[in-house]
Protein backbone atom coordinates (compact mmCIF):
# COMPACT_ATOMS: atom_id res chain seq x y z
CA UNK A 1 0.00 0.00 0.00
CA UNK A 2 1.59 3.14 -1.26
CA UNK A 3 1.46 6.57 1.01
CA UNK A 4 1.41 10.18 -0.24
CA UNK A 5 3.02 13.25 1.89
CA UNK A 6 0.38 15.04 3.84
CA UNK A 7 1.39 18.33 2.40
CA UNK A 8 1.98 19.81 -1.19
CA UNK A 9 5.93 20.22 -0.43
CA UNK A 10 7.98 17.17 -1.54
CA UNK A 11 8.69 14.16 1.18
CA UNK A 12 11.74 14.62 3.15
CA UNK A 13 11.84 18.88 2.57
CA UNK A 14 12.11 20.49 5.78
CA UNK A 15 9.11 22.86 6.62
CA UNK A 16 9.57 26.60 7.72
CA UNK A 17 11.44 26.84 10.44
CA UNK A 18 9.62 26.94 13.79
CA UNK A 19 11.08 30.45 15.01
CA UNK A 20 9.58 31.95 11.94
CA UNK A 21 6.24 29.93 12.38
CA UNK A 22 6.45 31.98 16.30
CA UNK A 23 7.30 35.07 14.86
CA UNK A 24 4.16 34.82 12.56
CA UNK A 25 2.11 33.67 15.15
CA UNK A 26 3.18 36.48 17.67
CA UNK A 27 2.85 39.27 14.83
CA UNK A 28 -0.67 38.16 13.89
CA UNK A 29 -1.71 38.41 17.73
CA UNK A 30 -0.40 41.60 18.10
CA UNK A 31 -3.44 43.54 16.85
CA UNK A 32 -5.93 41.77 18.89
CA UNK A 33 -3.46 42.01 22.38
CA UNK A 34 -3.11 46.32 20.82
CA UNK A 35 -6.98 46.24 21.20
CA UNK A 36 -6.92 44.46 24.75
CA UNK A 37 -4.49 46.73 26.09
CA UNK A 38 -5.93 49.73 24.52
CA UNK A 39 -9.77 49.73 25.17
CA UNK A 40 -9.70 46.84 28.21
CA UNK A 41 -6.86 46.53 30.49
CA UNK A 42 -5.81 50.47 30.31
CA UNK A 43 -9.36 52.02 31.24
CA UNK A 44 -9.69 49.59 34.06
CA UNK A 45 -6.10 50.20 34.98
CA UNK A 46 -7.23 53.93 35.28
CA UNK A 47 -10.22 53.39 37.42
CA UNK A 48 -8.58 51.36 39.87
CA UNK A 49 -6.51 54.36 40.14
CA UNK A 50 -9.26 57.04 40.18
CA UNK A 51 -11.23 55.25 42.49
CA UNK A 52 -8.36 55.58 45.37
CA UNK A 53 -8.82 59.61 44.28
CA UNK A 54 -10.20 61.75 46.46
CA UNK A 55 -12.98 64.45 45.33
CA UNK A 56 -12.52 68.37 46.93
CA UNK A 57 -14.22 71.37 46.06
CA UNK A 58 -15.16 69.95 42.12
CA UNK A 59 -11.51 69.06 41.41
CA UNK A 60 -10.13 65.15 41.81
CA UNK A 61 -7.08 64.57 44.03
CA UNK A 62 -4.73 61.70 43.72
CA UNK A 63 -4.74 60.97 47.13
CA UNK A 64 -4.44 57.65 47.61
CA UNK A 65 -6.73 55.77 49.87
CA UNK A 66 -9.83 53.31 50.11
CA UNK A 67 -11.78 55.96 51.71
CA UNK A 68 -13.90 55.58 48.97
CA UNK A 69 -14.52 52.02 49.09
CA UNK A 70 -14.98 52.74 53.41
CA UNK A 71 -17.82 55.01 52.51
CA UNK A 72 -19.47 52.21 49.87
CA UNK A 73 -19.52 49.72 53.17
CA UNK A 74 -20.31 52.18 55.58
CA UNK A 75 -23.80 53.56 53.67
CA UNK A 76 -26.44 51.27 53.94
CA UNK A 77 -28.35 52.20 51.02
CA UNK A 78 -25.50 51.54 48.71
CA UNK A 79 -24.98 47.66 50.11
CA UNK A 80 -28.44 47.43 49.60
CA UNK A 81 -28.24 48.43 45.67
CA UNK A 82 -25.45 46.22 45.53
CA UNK A 83 -27.97 42.91 47.07
CA UNK A 84 -30.97 44.45 44.79
CA UNK A 85 -28.79 44.05 41.80
CA UNK A 86 -27.25 40.63 42.80
CA UNK A 87 -31.19 39.71 43.27
CA UNK A 88 -32.94 41.00 40.21
CA UNK A 89 -29.57 39.10 37.86
CA UNK A 90 -30.33 36.24 39.63
CA UNK A 91 -33.96 36.04 38.91
CA UNK A 92 -33.76 37.30 35.95
CA UNK A 93 -31.26 34.38 34.84
CA UNK A 94 -33.38 32.08 36.90
CA UNK A 95 -36.71 32.89 35.27
CA UNK A 96 -35.55 33.04 31.72
CA UNK A 97 -33.33 29.88 31.28
CA UNK A 98 -36.73 28.46 32.96
CA UNK A 99 -38.70 29.71 30.27
CA UNK A 100 -35.89 29.51 27.48
CA UNK A 101 -35.22 25.53 28.12
CA UNK A 102 -39.05 24.19 27.22
CA UNK A 103 -37.92 26.42 23.82
CA UNK A 104 -34.48 24.56 22.57
CA UNK A 105 -35.54 21.42 23.56
CA UNK A 106 -38.35 21.90 21.23
CA UNK A 107 -36.55 23.44 18.70
CA UNK A 108 -33.49 21.35 18.42
CA UNK A 109 -35.54 17.88 18.71
CA UNK A 110 -39.41 18.17 17.95
CA UNK A 111 -39.04 21.05 14.98
CA UNK A 112 -37.84 19.92 11.18
CA UNK A 113 -34.38 20.03 10.49
CA UNK A 114 -35.65 22.27 7.37
CA UNK A 115 -37.49 24.48 9.55
CA UNK A 116 -34.66 25.48 12.57
CA UNK A 117 -32.71 28.00 10.43
CA UNK A 118 -35.94 30.12 10.01
CA UNK A 119 -37.06 29.66 13.81
CA UNK A 120 -33.95 30.46 14.98
CA UNK A 121 -33.65 33.89 12.62
CA UNK A 122 -37.49 34.59 14.19
CA UNK A 123 -35.75 34.06 17.89
CA UNK A 124 -32.91 36.59 16.96
CA UNK A 125 -35.24 39.06 15.95
CA UNK A 126 -35.92 40.50 19.21
CA UNK A 127 -32.45 41.62 19.31
CA UNK A 128 -32.82 43.92 15.83
CA UNK A 129 -34.78 46.41 18.14
CA UNK A 130 -33.40 48.95 20.03
CA UNK A 131 -33.16 47.92 23.89
CA UNK A 132 -34.44 51.44 24.84
CA UNK A 133 -37.42 51.36 22.68
CA UNK A 134 -38.16 47.50 24.54
CA UNK A 135 -37.93 49.57 27.83
CA UNK A 136 -40.51 51.74 27.21
CA UNK A 137 -42.46 49.41 25.06
CA UNK A 138 -43.10 46.93 28.37
CA UNK A 139 -43.84 50.77 30.07
CA UNK A 140 -46.88 51.48 27.90
CA UNK A 141 -47.77 48.11 28.11
CA UNK A 142 -47.64 47.98 32.30
CA UNK A 143 -48.91 51.62 32.68
CA UNK A 144 -52.14 52.54 33.86
CA UNK A 145 -54.14 52.98 30.48
CA UNK A 146 -52.07 49.59 29.43
CA UNK A 147 -53.26 46.94 27.58
CA UNK A 148 -53.45 44.71 31.10
CA UNK A 149 -54.94 47.24 32.95
CA UNK A 150 -57.76 47.86 30.04
CA UNK A 151 -58.29 44.55 29.65
CA UNK A 152 -58.81 43.86 33.51
CA UNK A 153 -61.22 46.40 33.91
CA UNK A 154 -62.99 45.84 30.53
CA UNK A 155 -63.44 41.81 32.20
CA UNK A 156 -64.31 43.50 35.34
CA UNK A 157 -62.09 41.99 37.43
CA UNK A 158 -60.54 45.34 38.85
CA UNK A 159 -62.44 48.54 38.84
CA UNK A 160 -59.34 50.78 39.06
CA UNK A 161 -55.92 50.90 37.15
CA UNK A 162 -52.97 48.10 39.30
CA UNK A 163 -49.71 49.44 39.71
CA UNK A 164 -47.29 47.29 37.65
CA UNK A 165 -45.07 49.73 36.70
CA UNK A 166 -42.46 50.57 38.77
CA UNK A 167 -41.92 47.92 40.85
CA UNK A 168 -39.07 45.02 40.76
CA UNK A 169 -41.50 42.93 39.17
CA UNK A 170 -41.75 44.92 35.98
CA UNK A 171 -37.98 45.22 36.26
CA UNK A 172 -37.46 41.61 36.02
CA UNK A 173 -39.99 41.37 33.20
CA UNK A 174 -38.44 43.75 30.82
CA UNK A 175 -35.06 41.66 31.23
CA UNK A 176 -36.46 38.26 30.56
CA UNK A 177 -38.08 39.16 27.71
CA UNK A 178 -34.71 40.01 26.11
CA UNK A 179 -32.59 37.66 27.74
CA UNK A 180 -34.88 34.45 26.87
CA UNK A 181 -34.09 34.45 23.60
CA UNK A 182 -30.56 35.10 24.18
CA UNK A 183 -30.57 31.96 26.81
CA UNK A 184 -32.61 29.60 23.76
CA UNK A 185 -29.55 30.31 21.35
CA UNK A 186 -26.80 29.01 23.90
CA UNK A 187 -28.63 25.90 24.80
CA UNK A 188 -30.25 25.19 21.41
CA UNK A 189 -26.48 25.46 20.21
CA UNK A 190 -25.70 22.59 23.12
CA UNK A 191 -28.77 20.23 22.83
CA UNK A 192 -27.79 19.64 18.88
CA UNK A 193 -24.41 18.80 20.12
CA UNK A 194 -25.86 15.84 21.68
CA UNK A 195 -25.52 12.50 20.11
CA UNK A 196 -28.65 11.01 19.81
CA UNK A 197 -26.57 7.80 19.97
CA UNK A 198 -26.89 8.51 23.71
CA UNK A 199 -30.77 9.14 23.97
CA UNK A 200 -31.48 5.53 21.85
CA UNK A 201 -29.13 3.48 24.42
CA UNK A 202 -30.97 4.81 27.10
CA UNK A 203 -34.29 4.25 25.98
CA UNK A 204 -32.72 0.23 24.98
CA UNK A 205 -31.47 -0.13 28.15
CA UNK A 206 -35.14 0.56 29.42
CA UNK A 207 -34.87 4.21 30.89
CA UNK A 208 -38.48 6.24 30.20
CA UNK A 209 -37.90 9.76 28.51
CA UNK A 210 -38.31 11.63 32.34
CA UNK A 211 -34.88 9.19 33.41
CA UNK A 212 -33.50 10.06 29.97
CA UNK A 213 -33.80 13.70 30.52
CA UNK A 214 -32.94 13.92 33.96
CA UNK A 215 -29.60 11.46 33.70
CA UNK A 216 -28.38 12.56 30.04
CA UNK A 217 -29.85 15.28 28.34
CA UNK A 218 -30.05 17.63 31.28
CA UNK A 219 -26.70 16.92 32.21
CA UNK A 220 -24.86 17.66 29.29
CA UNK A 221 -26.95 20.53 28.52
CA UNK A 222 -25.89 22.33 31.58
CA UNK A 223 -22.66 23.94 29.55
CA UNK A 224 -25.12 25.98 27.95
CA UNK A 225 -27.44 26.69 30.01
CA UNK A 226 -24.76 27.82 32.59
CA UNK A 227 -23.38 30.23 29.71
CA UNK A 228 -26.45 32.09 28.91
CA UNK A 229 -26.86 32.20 32.69
CA UNK A 230 -23.22 34.20 33.72
CA UNK A 231 -24.58 36.36 29.97
CA UNK A 232 -27.60 37.42 31.21
CA UNK A 233 -26.10 37.99 35.15
CA UNK A 234 -23.40 40.15 33.44
CA UNK A 235 -25.19 42.01 31.51
CA UNK A 236 -28.36 42.83 33.99
CA UNK A 237 -25.83 43.62 37.00
CA UNK A 238 -24.47 46.34 34.70
CA UNK A 239 -27.22 47.65 33.12
CA UNK A 240 -29.64 50.60 34.35
CA UNK A 241 -32.05 51.76 31.33
CA UNK A 242 -34.49 49.24 32.49
CA UNK A 243 -34.63 49.11 36.03
CA UNK A 244 -34.28 53.40 35.61
CA UNK A 245 -37.33 52.73 33.00
CA UNK A 246 -39.67 50.24 34.26
CA UNK A 247 -38.05 49.93 38.48
CA UNK A 248 -38.13 53.93 38.55
CA UNK A 249 -36.96 55.29 41.80
CA UNK A 250 -38.66 52.42 44.10
CA UNK A 251 -35.53 50.48 44.89
CA UNK A 252 -32.08 51.73 44.10
CA UNK A 253 -29.58 49.14 42.12
CA UNK A 254 -25.99 49.70 42.16
CA UNK A 255 -25.80 51.17 38.68
CA UNK A 256 -28.42 53.53 39.06
CA UNK A 257 -26.41 54.65 42.07
CA UNK A 258 -23.14 54.90 39.95
CA UNK A 259 -25.16 56.86 37.76
CA UNK A 260 -26.31 59.19 39.82
CA UNK A 261 -22.76 59.80 41.39
CA UNK A 262 -21.81 60.54 37.88
CA UNK A 263 -24.78 62.95 36.81
CA UNK A 264 -25.45 64.96 39.88
CA UNK A 265 -22.49 64.69 42.52
CA UNK A 266 -20.08 64.48 39.48
CA UNK A 267 -17.94 62.00 41.95
CA UNK A 268 -15.75 60.55 39.71
CA UNK A 269 -13.67 58.02 42.37
CA UNK A 270 -17.18 57.03 44.32
CA UNK A 271 -18.57 55.82 40.81
CA UNK A 272 -14.86 54.54 40.01
CA UNK A 273 -15.07 52.85 43.34
CA UNK A 274 -18.52 51.52 43.13
CA UNK A 275 -17.80 50.07 39.37
CA UNK A 276 -14.60 48.20 40.56
CA UNK A 277 -16.94 46.45 43.84
CA UNK A 278 -19.73 45.97 40.61
CA UNK A 279 -17.02 43.87 39.10
CA UNK A 280 -15.83 41.81 41.90
CA UNK A 281 -19.31 40.81 42.48
CA UNK A 282 -18.95 39.48 38.41
CA UNK A 283 -15.90 38.09 39.14
CA UNK A 284 -17.27 36.18 41.76
CA UNK A 285 -20.11 34.72 39.57
CA UNK A 286 -17.95 33.87 37.58
CA UNK A 287 -15.64 31.77 39.67
CA UNK A 288 -18.71 30.44 40.75
CA UNK A 289 -20.12 29.13 37.50
CA UNK A 290 -16.90 28.34 36.29
CA UNK A 291 -16.95 24.88 36.24
CA UNK A 292 -19.85 24.75 33.87
CA UNK A 293 -18.67 27.71 31.82
CA UNK A 294 -17.77 25.03 28.38
CA UNK A 295 -17.31 27.71 25.68
CA UNK A 296 -16.28 24.52 23.23
CA UNK A 297 -20.15 23.50 23.82
CA UNK A 298 -21.75 26.31 22.61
Amino acid sequence: MSTRPTSDRPAGQPGPPRLFRFELTRWASAPTLLWTAIFFAAPLVFMLMVSTWKRSRGKLLPEWSLANYEKIFSKSYLLEGLFNSVEVSLTTALVSALVAYPLAYVLAYQVPARWQRVLLILAVLPFWTSYLVRSYAWSVVLGDNGIINSFLIAVSIIDDPVQLNYRRAATVLGFVHFFTMLLTLTIYANLVQIKSSYRLAAADLGASRLQTFLRITLPLSMPGIMVGVFITFVICMGDFITPQILGGSNELLLPQAIILQINRAADFPMASAMSVLLMLTVTVGYFAMARWLRLDRV
